[in-house]
């Protein structure tokens, strides 16, 4: 019977652990914090979108690096699995909005909760607060893992699901980072996604907590556009985040620094229609001051700055507008330009982008080519997506095939 050790207990860990033990392993599963999960605790705002109820193509769509490398593992467990294994075990699940899978009770402790009961039943041995210091080899293959009291711990195959940079406070702190470079892998540096973005301009801080409807935001690097979606965006004390933002930041190009924004304010009605309502706004204003009919287009904070932003006196009677003026203000609703300072610090992202290459990983069993008997599961491997439960599919998908994989491979050379 094969000893597997999994190092890290969240959403890839406990799943790589619950599906070597179901086939058979004996199994350690390692967390260094003082319970199992606790980024799962954090996920849907404290609800844990765990899923999402989509196809495999459709999922593939929202997985803006390295999308095809996850083919295997999805069809292996799929969003469809996720949620029957839930109900199956005493978490019935709800798909909201955007097809976003939730637990029905709405707290995320009963995923965990599900997870640990299935842990228990297939007698798989809990290590908490046990930290790893590195693992051990012997004619290139790992013998188990040195932790940091001394101990060791040996073991036929080792499964790394030690999550990434973000939320550090959860114990995401690059420890896989680190392990896997000292095996050989090459690592992508870590950056952050699924995160705010600074700006260079500041005029954004003025409408702090201002949140922007129906609006569409689209990335531009040169001539190529990046991302450009339809939603709601909000604006902050440094710039910019929201659910666009944040999808938009996925597709950042490197350096992001430099990076163009752009938000159509009013992507309902072509540049000709919103052309034509200007003129009539105008007409009709008369005398009236530029500042009294931009509230009918815009909100009343964001209109007390707009023609500003336009290079034009908000005192300005409507029936003095130029031609030239009016396009100014077309040009700025239609396309409002913003230029990408620095996304927020890694810790702040909801995942991290980088880490093991997928270009060392077998993607039909989460195996590294260059150690037989180690395996990748999570956030650690370079594979990141949009918001809407689809960063923890992939956690749970991954960690299911290598559990699966390393409890039924011989790991001899």
């Amino acid at each position: 019977m094969a000893e597997i050790l999994v190092i890290g207990g969240g959403a890839a860990g406990m799943m790589a652990a619950v599906f070597a033990a179901r086939a058979g392993a004996e199994v350690t599963l390692l967390e260094k914090n003082e319970k199992l999960g606790k980024k799962v605790y954090i996920t849907g705002k404290g609800r844990c979108n765990l899923t999402n109820d989509c196809d495999l193509d459709e999922f593939l769509a929202q997985v803006p690096r390295n999308p095809r490398f996850l083919y295997s593992a999805l069809s292996f467990f799929s969003s469809r699995d996720m949620m029957a294994l839930m109900e199956e075990n005493g978490c019935p699940v709800t798909v909201q909005r955007g097809r976003r899978v939730f637990p029905s009770s709405e707290k995320a402790s009963d995923v965990t909760k599900a997870l640990t009961g299935l842990l228990r039943k297939w007698n798989v041995r809990i290590r908490l607060n046990c930290d790893v210091r590195c693992l051990k080899t012997e004619n290139g293959l790992i013998t188990g893992a040195e932790l940091t009291d001394g101990t060791f711990l040996s073991a036929d195959a080792v499964i790394l699901a030690c999550g990434g940079l973000s939320y550090p406070s959860t114990g995401s702190t690059g420890d896989g980072f680190r392990f896997a470079e000292a095996l050989g892998h090459t690592v992508t540096p870590p950056s952050p996604v699924l995160v705010g973005l600074e700006t260079e301009e500041t005029w954004p801080r003025s409408l702090q907590g201002l949140s922007l409807r129906n609006v569409t935001l689209s990335l531009v690097s040169g001539k190529k556009t990046l991302y450009s979606e339809l939603g709601e965006m909000l604006f902050t004390h440094f710039g910019i985040s929201g659910p666009l933002v944040l999808e938009a930041s996925c597709h950042l190009p490197q350096p992001a620094k430099g990076g163009r924004l752009f938000i159509d304010l009013k992507p309902g009605l072509t540049r000709e229609q919103l052309d034509a309502r200007l003129r009539r706004d105008f007409t009709e204003a008369g005398k009236k001051q530029l500042k009294s009919v931009l509230p009918g287009l815009l909100p009343a904070s964001f209109a007390s700055i707009f023609s500003g932003l336009c290079g034009i006196s908000p005192d300005l009677p409507c029936n003095q507008i130029t031609a030239a003026q009016r396009e100014q203000l077309l040009a700025a609703l239609k396309a409002l330009p913003l230029t990408i300072k620095a996304p927020r610090p890694i810790d702040e992202a909801v995942v991290t982008r980088g880490g093991v290459s997928v270009k060392e990983i077998e993607p039909g069993t989460m195996r590294s080519k260059l150690i037989p008997n180690l395996y990748f599961a999570g956030e650690m491997i370079d594979v990141d997506a949009h918001t809407g439960g689809y960063n923890l599919q992939i956690s749970w998908s991954t960690g299911a095939l290598a559990g699966q994989s390393a409890s039924a491979c011989d790991h001899t050379l």
